[in-house]
């Protein structure tokens, strides 16, 4: 436990992550602007994972177990999303949304 800080403050921090999150990758139209979005999405939940593990449940490890595995996740994600970004910009020169639309047809 963190000393002088409770669970509802990290809590209320993480859950403003995640929301930032999700309010970029809804509104941005940058493919990578929403790969950022969802990173953040996936760090405020491994975050949530640490958090309640070391407050609720000190004695257990499960959340950092699942924390890394988020971890895990997010890096293969991102670099999957990163090759699949630099192949739609050798193809058709632009990484925003509105332009992979013509790939459709």
């Amino acid at each position: 436990m963190i000393q002088g800080i409770s669970i509802y403050e990290i809590l209320t921090l993480t859950s403003i992550l995640f929301f930032v999150g999700v309010y970029g990758f809804l509104t941005r139209k940058n493919l990578i602007t929403m790969l950022l979005s969802i990173e953040l999405i996936l760090n405020a939940s491994a975050i949530n994972f640490v958090v309640i593990n070391t407050y609720l449940f000190p004695e257990n490890l499960q959340g950092v177990f699942f924390s890394v595995f988020i971890v895990a996740i997010a890096a293969a994600e991102t670099a999957l999303a990163v090759a699949i970004v630099i192949n739609l910009y050798k193809l058709i020169t632009s990484v925003e949304v509105k332009d992979t639309e013509i790939m459709k047809f």
